[in-house]
């Protein structure tokens, strides 16, 4: 069995599922695999809107495919990735994609060190060419930041092959069966560009919806330090009239960013909640109609 959301003391929301016993025999398998590779493999449980979304995508994973998260920033596409790696015990390697993304920021570069006195010239693996060889996970956020000509060198990582020819040493690299890739997307975006199809078909595609109500209470609760509960409901009601104003046009995406709603509610522990709405979540705002919004909004709740 598996906890998909944990019971919240006031919402009392518990979802599970139960998985196939392959699935969980997959799961069990990782855990004493990698159990060696980690340190500290703690994770606040992934909160979800959908209840069958954290088991679908543990199933996906443990199929050996690869993920593709979409969803608006700040809804828990970094959380979801985590828990996913919790789930399986592994440990995960990160790429940060932007339009600086080159293919040694993805598979490594070399460099000359000396070796009883004697340079000779090394190779620094990259986070894409260490999870392939280790069988861990491969998270890449962002991805549709990236420069549309520097990803087609994972299209073999991707595929059925799981293999590439490393353009720096010539070196075949065959990862590992456990080896997958969790990449996430913020869609219209600045500075973003549509994923070719060639690409996307190499991915399970997941929504990740806004969290709202009670499971956005719950989130709250466990990710704020934030603990008066009067004062989280106010918070949420907020978040769900930013949210309208985000649906309607009248807001970007980033005014409703949960992300900031935790920055937010950890504000107002210490200083009044509409300043704490102003530092957090309206100063984030470069248009002043966008900003007074915002103000317009949490003055209903605050």
């Amino acid at each position: 069995m598996i906890l998909v959301q944990r019971q919240s003391e006031r919402t009392n929301i518990v979802y599970i599922s139960t998985l196939p016993e392959k699935i969980e025999q997959i799961i069990k398998e990782r855990k004493q695999q990698f159990q060696q590779d980690l340190t500290d493999n703690t994770t606040n449980q992934y909160v979800a809107q959908d209840e069958h979304l954290l088991t679908d995508t543990i199933i996906t994973l443990a199929l050996g495919k690869n993920i593709l998260l979409k969803g608006p920033t700040g809804s828990g596409k970094t959380k979801l990735s985590e828990s996913l790696a919790a789930h399986f015990g592994q440990p995960v390697h990160s790429i940060n994609c932007s339009i600086d993304l080159d293919a040694e920021a993805m598979l490594g570069f070399k460099t000359i060190i000396e070796i009883d006195g004697k340079s000779r010239i090394d190779f620094v693996e990259g986070p894409v060419i260490q999870a392939m060889k280790k069988g861990h996970l491969l998270y890449i956020d962002e991805i549709n930041m990236a420069k549309p000509e520097t990803l087609p060198i994972l299209n073999g990582v991707l595929d059925y092959r799981r293999q590439m020819t490393n353009p720096f040493t010539g070196e075949v690299v065959k990862a590992r069966p456990t080896f997958s890739v969790i990449a996430a997307v913020n869609e219209g975006y600045a500075g973003t560009a549509p994923l070719n199809e060639a690409l996307k078909n190499r991915f399970v595609t997941f929504e990740i919806p806004y969290i709202s109500g009670d499971v956005l209470f719950s989130v709250l609760k466990q990710e704020s330090i934030l603990q008066d509960e009067r004062l989280i409901r106010q918070f949420v009601s907020l978040s769900a009239d930013l949210t309208t104003l985000v649906e309607s046009g009248r807001l970007p995406e980033e005014a409703s960013s949960i992300r900031a709603l935790v920055d937010a509610c950890d504000l107002a522990l210490y200083i009044p909640p509409m300043r704490a709405i102003e530092s957090a979540i309206a100063g984030k705002l470069d248009d002043e109609r966008e900003q007074a919004a915002v103000r317009n909004a949490a003055e209903t709740w605050f």
